[in-house]
C-alpha cells in the first residue's frame, strides 16, 4: 500500500485527487492550511481509515514519512493569489523547496503541479513545453507566474543535484464541482451569475479564448503522470478545444436559463488573449486526452452550483 501526501489536498483540484487515491486502495495524508481550501471538499473522507488530515503550511518544515508527494498547495485564482502575492511566492518557493527536502529525506516520488501561466501571454498558439513563455517578472500576476516558474527550477535542480524523483505537469483552466462560486475565475463567475441572474461580466470583447478542461479528466492525467516512468516532464495537461469568452457565457446561459445579460468590461493587466496545450506529449506518454465535453462538464458543474447556492433548476 502507497501513502501519499497531498499538499493542498482540501483545494479544489486537491480534494478530487485525494477522492481518487482512496479509491485506489491508497493512504492519503492531507495537508492544508485552508487559505483557499475548505474541509467542505474533504468532509466525506475524515472518518476514513485510510485518510488524515493535517493543518499545515508547506513554508514551513514538515517531517513525516511518506512513498509519494502531490504538491498542489498554492492558490490559484488571480483574486487568491493577487491578495498576498509575497505569501504566494514565498508558497511556490520557500514552500517548494520544504516539500523538496522532504522527498529527498524519504526518498519519495514528488509531483509538482505547475500551470500554464508559466507561459505567460504566449506568442506561440498552442503551446508546447519546450516553449520558454512570455511573462511580465514584475506584473500583477508575477507573484503566481514567476513563483510556479522558480518552482519548476527547483524540481529540475533537486532532480539533477540530489537524485529527487520529480514529475512535472502544467495544468490549463481546469473547471468542475468543488471550484469555489467566489475564486473569480471566469467559469464559476460565469455561472455564479447566470444563477443568480445577474449580469455576466466578460472582460474584453469576448474574442479572447481559453481551454477548459474537466476535473475529472485532470485528475486521470495526474495519476497517470506520476504512475509512468518515461519523462519527469514537463507535460502539459488540459483540453486542446478552444472556447472563447462569448461562446463560454452563451452556453451557460442556454444551460441554466438565466435572464442574465451580457456585459463588457477592460481587460485586466497582463490577461493573456489565448491560452491553449498542444498535448501531444500526453497523447504519447500517458495515452489520455479529455474525454468530458464542455457542455457536458458544464452541466455537471452547475448543478453543484446550484446546491452550493441553494437554487433550484426551474
Amino acid at each position: 500500500m502507497t501513502t501519499n501526501l497531498v499538499t493542498g489536498g482540501a483545494g479544489f483540484l486537491g480534494s478530487h485527487l485525494c477522492d481518487r487515491l482512496i479509491e485506489n486502495g491508497d493512504d492519503v495524508i492531507c495537508v492544508d492550511n485552508f487559505f483557499t481550501g475548505s474541509k467542505r471538499n474533504i468532509s466525506h473522507l475524515l472518518d476514513h481509515p485510510r485518510f488524515e488530515l493535517i493543518r499545515h503550511d508547506i513554508v514551513h518544515p514538515l517531517i513525516l514519512e511518506c512513498d509519494r508527494i502531490y504538491n498542489l498547495a498554492c492558490p490559484a485564482s488571480p483574486p487568491a493569489y493577487q491578495f498576498n502575492p509575497i505569501k504566494t511566492i514565498k508558497t511556490s518557493t520557500v514552500g517548494m523547496v520544504n516539500v523538496l527536502g522532504l522527498a529527498k529525506r524519504c526518498r519519495a516520488r514528488v509531483l509538482q503541479a505547475s500551470t500554464s501561466e508559466v507561459y505567460g501571454d504566449p506568442q506561440i498558439h498552442p503551446q508546447t513545453e519546450d516553449y520558454w513563455g512570455h511573462v511580465n517578472p514584475i506584473g500583477p500576476r508575477s507573484c503566481y507566474d514567476e513563483g510556479k516558474r522558480v518552482a519548476e527550477s527547483l524540481c529540475i535542480n533537486y532532480h539533477r543535484e540530489n537524485g529527487v524523483d520529480v514529475r512535472l505537469v502544467r495544468i490549463f483552466n481546469t473547471y468542475g464541482p468543488r471550484m469555489d462560486p467566489d475564486d473569480g475565475r471566469v467559469i464559476s463567475n460565469f455561472i455564479n451569475q447566470a444563477i443568480k441572474n445577474e449580469p455576466i461580466t466578460i472582460y474584453g470583447d469576448g474574442s479572447h479564448s481559453r481551454s477548459f478542461c474537466y476535473v475529472d479528466d485532470l485528475i486521470e492525467a495526474i495519476v497517470r503522470t506520476m504512475n509512468q516512468e518515461e519523462t519527469i516532464g514537463p507535460i502539459n495537461i488540459g483540453n486542446p478545444v478552444e472556447t472563447s469568452l462569448s461562446e463560454l457565457a452563451k452556453t451557460i446561459l442556454d444551460i441554466t436559463g438565466s435572464k442574465s445579460e451580457i456585459t463588457h468590461h477592460p481587460i485586466p493587466e497582463d490577461d493573456p488573449k489565448q491560452r491553449c496545450p498542444d498535448i501531444t506529449l500526453a497523447r504519447r506518454v500517458l495515452d489520455w486526452s479529455p474525454a468530458v465535453e464542455l457542455r457536458q462538464g458544464l452541466a455537471k458543474t452547475i448543478e453543484h452550483y446550484r446546491v452550493l447556492l441553494g437554487q433550484s433548476a426551474d
